[in-house]
């Protein structure tokens, strides 16, 4: 959802593609492991000499500087810059087909978090530990909790993001801090002939994405640290019921459940929305495009919660060595290379990529430059990833299936959570 940030003009389409897509790294046994490299492979941790790097497209030309700028101070170690698709479907289908032959040549790439658990548990990825360890200091927790699988680092936080809760400043004030504040203010709404709130409803991943928002932000959990089910709870009905009494009451407008993140945001922009969950890519163009209504008057807060913000669903990309790498030791180079302050600064300003380290969204220049960075930190520090689990295709159809025929009034809550349960079961998530 993807996700999957900092919109300059240059980079709007780049940051969509990431935003709108778009969770973990570590030992083996993630129950699905179809054996990673060996031999040779897996224990040569040394070697250096070129590399090639995947990614989804570079729409906001981050990619190439920065490989310009390593390859002229690495000479014998050039990377060479391996671009896929804007879509993270075909992205992720090009890494695995990749994986399954055991491509040498892709040797260090761009993953989605919903990735992570998966690559790792089929032992595709390097741990990052000994000789290929990278140090995490300073880097939001959150992003590399979403880089670990079975306690192991097995990526790198690259990119991060956030959802964040935009509102209209001419009409409240003060933002809600609480769900059921912003439930009481859509008398506002209603004052004022517009529909109060919306997120992203369809049927697709950022239906995943919203249910997870409103499952953690009440208590409740789709998969358990350990990766099985434990949806089942009254804590995670209480959150869903959240989302279905406001549809069905109509503080959620009824054409919400038509939407994606752009249908959203154009809603909002033309003035029709009080308040609209959404990532941090809409702040420019909800700032820039001729046709919004509301550049001059909106705002924006952190997810409200149960008691305080709420637990938005984290997003962003991690970065991952291949097992079958023969160069691993280039590889953690550049992963730290990527993962530097430098480099994470250039992310935020050259390509609007929210940053991993936190020191960068205190940094009154960054502020000066993207003043909504300290309400994307609040957001990010308490955000959750997208169920950790290998079975990740699986699991969110399930979320997806059931809280849209909750939302529809096609099942109850608790059927809808029961049936949630037991297909996240079914998946291999017991």
């Amino acid at each position: 959802m993807k996700s999957k940030k900092f919109l300059l003009p240059a980079a709007v389409a780049g940051v969509l593609a990431l935003s709108l897509t778009a969770c973990g790294g570590g030992g083996g046994g993630g129950g699905t492991s179809s054996g990673g490299a060996s031999g040779d492979a897996a224990n040569n941790l040394d070697g250096r000499g070129p590399i090639t790097y995947v990614q989804g497209k570079d729409n906001s030309n981050v990619v190439r500087p920065l490989i310009e700028k390593w390859n002229a101070a690495h000479p014998n170690e050039k990377v060479t810059f391996k671009e896929q698709s804007d879509q993270a479907d075909q992205q992720h289908d090009d890494l695995v087909q990749n994986f399954q032959a055991k491509n040498a040549n892709y040797d260090v790439m761009s993953v989605d978090l919903i990735w992570v658990a998966e690559f790792a548990a089929k032992g595709w990825l390097q741990p990052l530990k000994d000789k290929t360890a990278i140090s995490t200091d300073g880097m939001l927790e959150s992003t590399v909790k979403s880089a670990t699988y079975n306690n192991t680092l097995y990526a790198a936080p690259q990119s991060s993001d956030g959802g964040i809760l935009y509102y209209r400043g001419d009409l409240v004030p003060n933002p809600p801090k609480t769900w059921d504040e912003m439930m009481k203010m859509c008398d506002i709404a209603k004052q004022n002939n517009i529909g109060c709130y919306a997120g992203q409803f369809q049927k697709y991943e950022g239906l995943t994405v919203n249910a997870a928002e409103a499952i953690n932000s009440a208590g409740g959990k789709i998969v358990d640290d350990s990766g099985k089910a434990a949806v089942n709870s009254s804590e995670a009905k209480a959150g869903l019921t959240n989302l279905v009494n406001a549809y069905k009451d109509g503080n959620i407008p009824t054409e919400a459940i038509t939407f994606q993140e752009e249908q959203g945001r154009q809603a909002f922009e033309a003035g029709k929305l009080l308040f609209h969950r959404n990532w941090p890519y809409v702040y420019n163009l909800a700032k820039t495009d001729g046709s919004s209504t509301v550049k001059d008057t909106f705002k924006m807060a952190p997810l409200p919660g149960k008691d305080g913000p709420g637990a938005s669903s984290l997003g962003g990309h991690n970065i991952a060595m291949s097992v079958y790498s023969k160069n691993k030791a280039t590889v953690a180079d550049f992963i730290k290379f990527i993962t530097s302050e430098e480099t994470q600064r250039f992310y935020a300003t050259q390509g609007s990529l929210a940053p991993v380290l936190t020191k960068l969204y205190d940094d009154q220049e960054l502020v000066t430059k993207l003043p909504y960075l300290p309400v994307l930190k609040t957001s990010i520090e308490n955000a959750v990833p997208r169920p950790v689990t290998p079975f990740y295709p699986a699991v969110t159809k399930a979320v997806q299936d059931n809280a849209y025929a909750a939302l529809k009034g096609e099942k109850t809550v608790d059927s809808a959570i029961s049936d949630m349960q037991a297909a996240i079961e079914s998946a291999g998530a017991k």
